[in-house]
């Protein structure tokens, strides 16, 4: 039996499962064992998989549980893979994809999760909005990456050519040791989808883990397969979640000023939505922390858990410095322009 798991969940994406898996089961099955987790699609999914795909191992769920509930039910049912690899169905592999992260997990004690260069399947010379070249945090709880600062994209050149520890790796290829994802429990299902994997990533580092960027293994995201990047509900589900993990994991103190700083500053994006004319992603912020209000007495409950459960909170790729205003004041779109002293240590030796 092999060890390693790639995992694809599914909802309603036969259009995908066509067109990338495939690639997935040519350039995975020496290593791994492919499987989807099917999230009670209603078009040909099911027919598809076992009609053209008879290697897949199909996990079938009654309903659409979302990115966390569909990946924590189906995982449940995967005990008996070292590692799984979280795939998006709309990425496309590249031959020797998994071998290098794996050996730079292995190689990195500690390191229990790690993400491969994210690239743009449209523009394949780009970073990819998803993850890109590994993901950061900055002081107001910010979520960015290597290669993409907001919707500033870089150009892969080679500039981040370099296995890192960072603070976050994307969702949409992330190899996780299974005991480590039973650990912490797997992803916070409240979320449903959007940020889980930053979470997720969080709270390993809460229990002292370490998180990976891995170069030498490149995939390329489609991008837009659930929700587009431009969707309302998407703003209203990064706004809420990410209120919601910095309520349950961050640890230092003041907590309650950086929150009223950071619902300030999305009063700010709030406003900046209204003069570009988008008055339904301002109104998707206003709902984003109506949410958030009715839901602090249970993340409360979820902070207090992660407080009895932190070991010594590993802040590599944490950044100092408020990338708003690098990004928005002081024009700093890329994130080779950022000084390295404003980062805790993000190189692994």
């Amino acid at each position: 039996m092999k060890q390693v798991a790639v995992v694809i969940l599914n909802w309603n994406g036969q259009k995908f499962l066509r067109q990338f898996l495939p690639g997935v089961v040519e350039h995975s099955a020496s290593l791994a064992d492919v499987v989807v987790i099917d999230n009670g699609s209603t078009d040909n999914s099911i027919a598809i998989l076992e009609g053209e795909f008879p290697s897949v191992k199909v996990v079938r769920l009654a309903q659409n549980l979302g990115f966390a509930g569909g990946y924590n039910e189906g995982l449940a049912k995967l005990t008996e893979y070292k590692y799984f690899i979280l795939l998006n169905s709309d990425v496309e592999v590249t031959p020797n994809w998994i071998e290098p992260v794996l050996q730079f997990m292995e190689r990195t004690p500690g390191m229990v999760a790690c993400q491969p260069k994210i690239l743009d399947y449209h523009r394949k010379e780009w970073f990819e909005y998803a993850g890109a070249a590994g993901g950061y945090m900055d002081k107001d709880g910010y979520a960015f990456c290597a290669g993409r600062i907001f919707f500033a994209f870089e150009k892969d050149h080679g500039q981040y050519n370099q296995d890192k520890e960072v603070f976050w790796s994307s969702g949409a290829a992330m190899f996780i040791e299974s005991s480590a994802w039973f650990h912490v429990k797997g992803l916070d299902e409240t979320f449903f989808a959007h940020m889980e994997e930053i979470d997720l990533c969080w709270r390993l580092k809460n229990r002292g883990f370490k998180v990976g960027y891995c170069h030498s293994s490149t995939v390329y995201h489609y991008g837009g397969g659930t929700l587009d990047r431009h969707s309302p509900t998407k703003t209203y589900l990064n706004f809420r979640n990410n209120l919601l993990m910095i309520l349950k994991n961050d640890r230092r103190s003041y907590l309650w000023l950086r929150l009223a700083r950071r619902l300030i500053l999305d009063g700010i994006a709030g406003l900046r939505f209204v003069s570009e004319g988008k008055i339904n992603h301002c109104l998707a912020v206003l709902r984003a922390h109506a949410s958030f209000y009715r839901r602090i007495p249970v993340y409360l409950e979820r902070r207090r858990f992660e407080l009895s459960q932190r070991v010594q909170f590993n802040d590599v790729g944490m950044y100092r410095a408020s990338i708003i205003k690098r990004f928005f004041l002081q024009g700093k779109r890329h994130f080779s322009g950022l000084s390295e002293k404003d980062f805790h240590d993000s190189s692994v030796k």
